[in-house]
């Protein structure tokens, strides 16, 4: 492998170029092949750095925020905080952020590393306490701004100019079917909508909870696939670009992801497993043999520790002894 040396200028440099890899062992049965591309790799392991520095970058750009002065507030699931928290550190802003209470405690702690405001809510009031909560310390908060991930075309945006091109590139073009779970519906928007233009006969599948499966006419519910499954619609997701949204149960989410560290070697998080359980799906079907699936991995496994996904592993650590 030829070794190059490239020093970033700053992390936000280091955002994008995500690799991809075949999928080899949780495949039986599978006529199509699966390659997913690992968003866990990113500086601060999730999907989601794209989208705090576009967003960031693209209120700077129009005058909307300056480091130093503005304090930056956002509703998260963690790992847009993060990715807000990191750039923020980076460029001098103070973040302040708002995230149900059911959240896995790595987040909160990361968050914490990084310099940033947290804030609790009830999980009992979803998503409209985050909301309450988030107007409220946006009303006591001078020069506080919301960067509103939901509603933001800097999210999908990109999407478009990046992930999508990426997946492009790194498949050879040769993409056939294009997977990723729907949280603000940025990823499936902008890639989808450039593997599109590339090649309109490319299929886009989302995926979100079976227990809150809203884009699919159901009615919002709780859930443990943490980062998906908004429980509404959000503004910046393009619902005509998906051609299928499938829903995956919680409890399929998490196995999957287990089996893709016991047998795959991948350590990833809930919403991953539900991507991948979805595109094994996908690549069962008669029709796609011979295909090539896309799926997103959108985070990295060890922000999930201390959630349902490795609970029996955590007590099993947590009881070892000397032998």
């Amino acid at each position: 492998m030829e070794y190059k040396c490239e020093i970033a200028k700053d992390v936000t440099e280091l955002i994008g170029n995500t690799p991809m890899v075949y999928l080899n062992n949780i495949v039986d049965g599978c006529v199509a092949r699966i390659a997913a591309k690992l968003e866990g790799m990113e500086p601060c392991s999730s999907v989601k750095d794209r989208i705090g520095y576009s967003m960031i970058k693209d209120a700077e750009e129009k005058g909307l925020i300056t480091p130093g002065k503005t304090v930056l507030i956002e509703p998260t699931a963690g790992n847009t905080g993060i990715a807000l928290a990191f750039i923020a550190a980076v460029k001098g802003y103070k973040t302040i952020l708002v995230m149900p209470s059911s959240f896995s405690l790595e987040r909160r702690t990361v968050l914490l590393a990084l310099g940033a405001e947290v804030y609790l809510t009830d999980i009992a009031k979803g998503f409209c306490g985050v909301m309450e909560k988030l107007e409220e310390l946006l009303e006591k908060t001078p020069n506080g701004f919301i960067l509103q991930q939901f509603e933001n075309p800097a999210n999908p945006k990109i999407h478009y100019e990046t992930t999508g091109p990426e997946i492009w590139k790194g498949s050879e073009g040769k993409v056939d079917v294009f997977v990723s779970g729907i949280g603000t519906g940025g990823t499936v928007t902008g890639a989808g909508q450039f593997l599109k233009e590339k090649n309109p006969r490319i299929k886009i599948y989302g995926v979100e909870p079976a227990e809150s499966a809203v884009l699919s006419g159901g009615t919002p519910g709780p859930h443990k696939i943490q980062g998906v499954g908004a429980g509404f619609i959000p503004k910046v997701l393009d619902v005509n670009i998906c051609d299928k949204v499938l829903q995956i149960s919680s409890d399929e989410a998490i196995e999957t992801a287990k089996l893709l560290a016991l047998k795959e070697g991948l350590l990833v998080g809930i919403s991953s497993g539900a991507a991948a359980a979805a595109a094994i799906k996908i690549a069962k079907r008669p029709e796609n043999a011979g295909k090539l699936i896309v799926v997103i991995f959108p985070s990295f496994g060890e922000r999930y520790l201390s959630t349902s996904l490795f609970e029996s592993l955590r007590h099993e650590a947590e009881n070892m002894v000397f032998q």
